[in-house]
Protein backbone atom coordinates (compact mmCIF):
# COMPACT_ATOMS: atom_id res chain seq x y z
CA UNK A 1 0.00 0.00 0.00
CA UNK A 2 1.50 3.36 -0.96
CA UNK A 3 2.74 5.63 1.82
CA UNK A 4 1.59 9.19 1.21
CA UNK A 5 4.21 11.85 0.62
CA UNK A 6 1.99 14.33 2.47
CA UNK A 7 3.64 15.51 5.67
CA UNK A 8 1.60 14.28 8.62
CA UNK A 9 -0.23 16.77 10.77
CA UNK A 10 0.50 15.47 14.22
CA UNK A 11 -2.63 14.71 16.26
CA UNK A 12 -3.03 16.08 19.74
CA UNK A 13 -0.56 18.93 19.33
CA UNK A 14 -1.72 21.98 21.25
CA UNK A 15 1.49 23.62 22.43
CA UNK A 16 3.49 25.01 19.56
CA UNK A 17 7.25 25.48 19.14
CA UNK A 18 8.74 28.85 20.04
CA UNK A 19 9.24 29.90 16.45
CA UNK A 20 10.40 33.41 17.27
CA UNK A 21 13.24 32.05 19.45
CA UNK A 22 14.65 29.69 16.79
CA UNK A 23 18.45 29.75 16.52
CA UNK A 24 20.31 29.51 13.21
CA UNK A 25 23.63 27.70 13.61
CA UNK A 26 26.78 27.14 11.54
CA UNK A 27 29.28 24.44 12.55
CA UNK A 28 32.44 23.70 10.56
CA UNK A 29 33.01 20.16 9.30
CA UNK A 30 36.30 18.44 10.09
CA UNK A 31 36.44 17.11 6.53
CA UNK A 32 34.42 18.09 3.48
CA UNK A 33 31.41 15.76 3.48
CA UNK A 34 28.60 15.60 0.96
CA UNK A 35 30.24 18.57 -0.70
CA UNK A 36 29.94 20.89 2.31
CA UNK A 37 32.48 22.30 4.76
CA UNK A 38 30.05 24.04 7.12
CA UNK A 39 26.79 22.51 8.38
CA UNK A 40 23.92 24.93 8.79
CA UNK A 41 20.45 24.60 10.23
CA UNK A 42 17.90 25.88 12.72
CA UNK A 43 17.32 24.76 16.31
CA UNK A 44 13.75 25.02 17.58
CA UNK A 45 12.49 24.76 21.15
CA UNK A 46 9.09 23.34 22.11
CA UNK A 47 7.30 22.01 25.20
CA UNK A 48 9.20 18.70 25.13
CA UNK A 49 12.64 20.11 24.39
CA UNK A 50 14.59 20.97 21.25
CA UNK A 51 14.43 19.87 17.62
CA UNK A 52 16.38 20.60 14.46
CA UNK A 53 15.47 21.80 10.97
CA UNK A 54 18.44 21.35 8.63
CA UNK A 55 17.41 20.33 5.09
CA UNK A 56 20.26 20.73 2.64
CA UNK A 57 20.11 24.02 0.70
CA UNK A 58 19.33 22.38 -2.65
CA UNK A 59 16.08 20.82 -1.35
CA UNK A 60 12.90 22.65 -2.26
CA UNK A 61 10.32 23.67 0.34
CA UNK A 62 8.11 20.63 -0.21
CA UNK A 63 10.97 18.23 0.44
CA UNK A 64 12.17 20.35 3.36
CA UNK A 65 8.72 20.02 4.96
CA UNK A 66 9.55 16.49 6.10
CA UNK A 67 12.52 17.82 8.05
CA UNK A 68 10.33 20.36 9.83
CA UNK A 69 7.66 17.77 10.60
CA UNK A 70 10.35 15.68 12.30
CA UNK A 71 11.37 18.61 14.49
CA UNK A 72 7.75 19.37 15.38
CA UNK A 73 7.13 15.75 16.35
CA UNK A 74 10.25 15.79 18.51
CA UNK A 75 9.39 18.95 20.46
CA UNK A 76 5.61 18.54 20.80
CA UNK A 77 4.54 14.88 20.95
CA UNK A 78 7.76 12.94 21.48
CA UNK A 79 8.71 9.51 20.18
CA UNK A 80 7.29 5.97 20.31
CA UNK A 81 8.39 3.65 23.11
CA UNK A 82 11.80 2.10 22.34
CA UNK A 83 12.29 -1.65 22.18
CA UNK A 84 16.08 -1.51 22.78
CA UNK A 85 18.33 0.71 24.87
CA UNK A 86 21.40 0.92 22.63
CA UNK A 87 22.06 0.98 18.89
CA UNK A 88 24.99 -0.61 17.06
CA UNK A 89 26.56 1.92 14.71
CA UNK A 90 29.08 2.13 11.92
CA UNK A 91 31.84 4.69 11.73
CA UNK A 92 31.77 6.92 8.67
CA UNK A 93 34.81 7.37 6.44
CA UNK A 94 34.62 10.45 4.19
CA UNK A 95 36.64 10.90 1.02
CA UNK A 96 40.06 10.98 2.70
CA UNK A 97 43.46 9.42 1.99
CA UNK A 98 44.15 5.82 3.10
CA UNK A 99 46.14 6.80 6.20
CA UNK A 100 43.36 9.05 7.44
CA UNK A 101 40.75 6.39 6.66
CA UNK A 102 42.73 3.83 8.66
CA UNK A 103 43.02 6.20 11.62
CA UNK A 104 39.28 7.02 11.62
CA UNK A 105 38.32 3.36 11.73
CA UNK A 106 41.00 2.28 14.20
CA UNK A 107 39.98 5.00 16.64
CA UNK A 108 36.22 4.56 16.30
CA UNK A 109 35.59 1.43 18.36
CA UNK A 110 33.14 0.31 15.66
CA UNK A 111 33.17 -3.06 13.93
CA UNK A 112 31.36 -1.69 10.86
CA UNK A 113 32.58 1.10 8.58
CA UNK A 114 30.67 3.03 5.94
CA UNK A 115 33.02 4.37 3.27
CA UNK A 116 32.15 7.16 0.87
CA UNK A 117 33.07 6.38 -2.74
CA UNK A 118 32.40 7.82 -6.23
CA UNK A 119 33.15 11.38 -5.16
CA UNK A 120 34.22 12.31 -8.70
CA UNK A 121 34.46 10.54 -12.09
CA UNK A 122 38.09 9.44 -11.60
CA UNK A 123 37.76 8.40 -7.97
CA UNK A 124 37.98 4.62 -8.35
CA UNK A 125 41.70 4.23 -7.66
CA UNK A 126 41.37 6.31 -4.50
CA UNK A 127 38.24 4.39 -3.51
CA UNK A 128 40.09 1.08 -3.82
CA UNK A 129 42.96 2.32 -1.66
CA UNK A 130 40.54 3.71 0.92
CA UNK A 131 38.51 0.52 1.36
CA UNK A 132 41.70 -1.55 1.53
CA UNK A 133 42.96 0.67 4.35
CA UNK A 134 39.62 0.31 6.13
CA UNK A 135 39.84 -3.48 5.86
CA UNK A 136 43.32 -3.38 7.35
CA UNK A 137 42.03 -1.31 10.28
CA UNK A 138 38.95 -3.49 10.88
CA UNK A 139 40.57 -6.86 10.38
CA UNK A 140 38.91 -9.82 8.66
CA UNK A 141 35.82 -9.91 10.88
CA UNK A 142 34.69 -6.29 10.45
CA UNK A 143 31.97 -5.21 8.02
CA UNK A 144 32.51 -2.65 5.24
CA UNK A 145 29.70 -0.93 3.39
CA UNK A 146 30.11 1.77 0.73
CA UNK A 147 27.87 4.62 -0.42
CA UNK A 148 27.97 5.81 -4.04
CA UNK A 149 25.18 8.42 -3.73
CA UNK A 150 23.45 7.35 -6.96
CA UNK A 151 26.14 8.58 -9.37
CA UNK A 152 26.87 5.42 -11.41
CA UNK A 153 25.08 4.01 -14.42
CA UNK A 154 24.37 0.26 -14.39
CA UNK A 155 27.50 -0.93 -16.22
CA UNK A 156 29.78 1.37 -14.21
CA UNK A 157 28.15 0.21 -10.98
CA UNK A 158 28.63 -3.47 -11.80
CA UNK A 159 32.25 -2.94 -12.80
CA UNK A 160 33.14 -0.75 -9.80
CA UNK A 161 31.28 -2.82 -7.23
CA UNK A 162 33.16 -5.92 -8.34
CA UNK A 163 36.52 -4.18 -7.95
CA UNK A 164 35.67 -2.44 -4.66
CA UNK A 165 34.31 -5.69 -3.21
CA UNK A 166 37.61 -7.39 -4.02
CA UNK A 167 39.71 -4.53 -2.58
CA UNK A 168 37.61 -4.49 0.58
CA UNK A 169 37.94 -8.22 1.13
CA UNK A 170 34.15 -8.43 0.90
CA UNK A 171 31.41 -5.80 1.21
CA UNK A 172 28.40 -5.95 3.50
CA UNK A 173 26.42 -3.89 0.99
CA UNK A 174 26.56 -1.02 -1.51
CA UNK A 175 24.23 1.89 -0.84
CA UNK A 176 22.35 3.53 -3.72
CA UNK A 177 24.81 2.81 -6.55
CA UNK A 178 22.39 4.17 -9.19
CA UNK A 179 19.56 6.69 -9.29
CA UNK A 180 16.43 4.79 -10.33
CA UNK A 181 14.68 1.73 -8.97
CA UNK A 182 15.00 0.05 -12.36
CA UNK A 183 18.76 0.63 -12.39
CA UNK A 184 19.13 -0.72 -8.85
CA UNK A 185 17.25 -3.86 -9.83
CA UNK A 186 19.50 -4.35 -12.87
CA UNK A 187 22.64 -3.99 -10.78
CA UNK A 188 21.32 -6.32 -8.10
CA UNK A 189 20.80 -9.06 -10.69
CA UNK A 190 24.42 -8.80 -11.86
CA UNK A 191 26.43 -8.60 -8.63
CA UNK A 192 26.84 -10.82 -5.58
CA UNK A 193 26.88 -7.90 -3.12
CA UNK A 194 23.74 -6.73 -1.29
CA UNK A 195 22.20 -3.50 -2.59
CA UNK A 196 20.76 -0.92 -0.18
CA UNK A 197 18.28 1.75 -1.26
CA UNK A 198 18.38 5.22 0.30
CA UNK A 199 17.06 7.96 -1.99
CA UNK A 200 14.87 5.38 -3.75
CA UNK A 201 13.10 4.76 -0.43
CA UNK A 202 12.67 8.26 0.96
CA UNK A 203 11.76 9.88 -2.37
CA UNK A 204 9.46 7.13 -3.63
CA UNK A 205 5.72 7.53 -3.77
CA UNK A 206 5.48 3.87 -2.80
CA UNK A 207 8.43 2.39 -0.83
CA UNK A 208 6.94 -1.07 -1.36
CA UNK A 209 7.82 -0.72 -5.05
CA UNK A 210 11.53 -1.01 -4.21
CA UNK A 211 11.00 -4.45 -2.70
CA UNK A 212 8.52 -5.62 -5.33
CA UNK A 213 10.90 -4.60 -8.13
CA UNK A 214 13.69 -6.64 -6.55
CA UNK A 215 15.75 -3.45 -6.42
CA UNK A 216 17.25 -3.75 -2.94
CA UNK A 217 18.09 -6.09 -0.11
CA UNK A 218 18.15 -3.34 2.54
CA UNK A 219 16.22 -0.11 3.15
CA UNK A 220 18.17 2.88 4.45
CA UNK A 221 15.87 5.12 6.49
CA UNK A 222 16.40 8.72 7.58
CA UNK A 223 13.48 9.86 9.67
CA UNK A 224 14.43 13.53 9.30
CA UNK A 225 13.50 13.83 5.59
CA UNK A 226 10.73 11.24 5.96
CA UNK A 227 8.74 13.43 8.34
CA UNK A 228 9.32 11.93 11.77
CA UNK A 229 9.82 8.70 13.65
CA UNK A 230 6.23 7.50 13.31
CA UNK A 231 6.06 8.07 9.58
CA UNK A 232 9.45 6.39 9.10
CA UNK A 233 8.17 3.33 10.95
CA UNK A 234 5.27 3.14 8.48
CA UNK A 235 7.72 3.47 5.58
CA UNK A 236 9.78 0.61 7.03
CA UNK A 237 6.70 -1.56 7.27
CA UNK A 238 5.68 -0.73 3.71
CA UNK A 239 9.15 -1.42 2.32
CA UNK A 240 9.22 -4.86 3.92
CA UNK A 241 13.04 -5.00 3.98
CA UNK A 242 15.66 -5.11 6.73
CA UNK A 243 16.39 -1.51 7.71
CA UNK A 244 19.45 0.57 8.48
CA UNK A 245 18.81 3.96 10.08
CA UNK A 246 21.19 6.65 8.89
CA UNK A 247 21.96 10.21 9.93
CA UNK A 248 21.12 13.18 7.75
CA UNK A 249 24.16 15.01 9.15
CA UNK A 250 22.53 16.65 12.15
CA UNK A 251 23.88 17.93 15.45
CA UNK A 252 23.21 15.74 18.49
CA UNK A 253 19.78 17.38 18.81
CA UNK A 254 18.57 16.23 15.40
CA UNK A 255 20.46 12.96 15.62
CA UNK A 256 18.45 11.98 18.69
CA UNK A 257 15.37 11.52 16.48
CA UNK A 258 17.25 9.10 14.23
CA UNK A 259 18.32 7.14 17.30
CA UNK A 260 14.70 7.08 18.47
CA UNK A 261 13.71 5.53 15.12
CA UNK A 262 16.40 2.86 15.37
CA UNK A 263 15.28 2.15 18.93
CA UNK A 264 11.64 1.71 17.88
CA UNK A 265 12.09 -0.58 14.86
CA UNK A 266 10.74 -4.08 15.61
CA UNK A 267 13.98 -5.68 14.36
CA UNK A 268 17.44 -4.29 13.73
CA UNK A 269 19.79 -6.65 11.90
CA UNK A 270 22.51 -4.22 10.84
CA UNK A 271 24.58 -1.48 12.43
CA UNK A 272 23.17 2.00 11.80
CA UNK A 273 24.83 5.05 10.28
CA UNK A 274 24.45 7.27 13.32
CA UNK A 275 28.03 7.92 14.41
CA UNK A 276 28.25 11.19 12.48
CA UNK A 277 28.57 13.90 15.12
CA UNK A 278 32.33 13.32 15.08
CA UNK A 279 32.33 14.69 11.52
CA UNK A 280 31.55 18.11 13.04
CA UNK A 281 34.16 20.42 14.51
CA UNK A 282 31.91 21.09 17.48
CA UNK A 283 28.37 20.50 18.70
CA UNK A 284 25.64 22.49 20.41
CA UNK A 285 25.38 20.17 23.45
CA UNK A 286 27.98 19.42 26.11
CA UNK A 287 27.54 15.64 25.98
CA UNK A 288 27.48 14.81 22.27
CA UNK A 289 25.83 11.61 21.03
CA UNK A 290 29.03 9.76 20.17
CA UNK A 291 29.38 5.97 20.00
CA UNK A 292 31.29 4.06 22.66
CA UNK A 293 32.63 0.64 21.70
CA UNK A 294 30.45 0.72 18.57
CA UNK A 295 27.15 1.56 20.28
CA UNK A 296 25.03 4.64 20.97
CA UNK A 297 22.75 4.79 24.03
CA UNK A 298 19.09 5.59 23.38
CA UNK A 299 18.25 8.97 24.97
CA UNK A 300 14.98 9.34 26.84
CA UNK A 301 14.57 12.87 25.47
CA UNK A 302 16.37 15.19 23.06
CA UNK A 303 19.54 16.72 24.52
CA UNK A 304 19.36 20.39 25.37
CA UNK A 305 21.77 22.89 23.84
CA UNK A 306 24.38 24.47 26.04
CA UNK A 307 23.93 28.28 26.08
CA UNK A 308 27.66 28.92 25.60
CA UNK A 309 27.88 26.51 22.65
CA UNK A 310 24.68 27.91 21.19
CA UNK A 311 26.25 31.35 21.28
CA UNK A 312 29.54 30.08 19.82
CA UNK A 313 27.90 28.41 16.85
CA UNK A 314 25.17 30.96 16.16
CA UNK A 315 25.42 31.81 12.46
CA UNK A 316 27.78 34.78 12.03
CA UNK A 317 26.38 35.90 8.65
CA UNK A 318 23.22 38.05 8.96
CA UNK A 319 22.26 37.44 5.33
CA UNK A 320 22.55 33.70 5.74
CA UNK A 321 20.56 33.81 8.98
CA UNK A 322 17.83 35.75 7.20
CA UNK A 323 17.81 33.13 4.42
CA UNK A 324 17.21 30.33 6.93
CA UNK A 325 14.49 32.22 8.79
CA UNK A 326 12.64 33.00 5.58
CA UNK A 327 12.94 29.37 4.55
CA UNK A 328 11.58 28.23 7.92
CA UNK A 329 8.59 30.58 7.55
CA UNK A 330 7.82 29.27 4.05
CA UNK A 331 8.04 25.63 5.06
CA UNK A 332 5.90 26.21 8.17
CA UNK A 333 3.09 27.28 5.87
CA UNK A 334 2.94 23.85 4.20
CA UNK A 335 3.49 21.52 7.17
Amino acid sequence: MPVSRRVDRLPGVSDQPKWEAAVVYAIPMRTRFRGITVREGVLIEGPLGWGEFCPFPEYDDREAAGWLATAIEQVTVGWPTPVRDRIPVNCTVPVVDPDRAHAIVAGSGCRTAKVKVADHPDSLSGDLERVAAVRDALGPDGAIRVDANAVWDVDTAVRNITRIDRAAGGLEYVEQPCRTIEELAAVRRRVDVRIAADESIRRAEDPLRVAVAGAADIAVLKCTPLGGVRRALRVAEAAGLPCVVSSALETSIGLSAQIALAAALPTLEFACGLGTVNLFDGDVVTESLLPVDGYLPVPAAPPRPDPELLSRFRHPDPERERWWRERLDRVRSIV
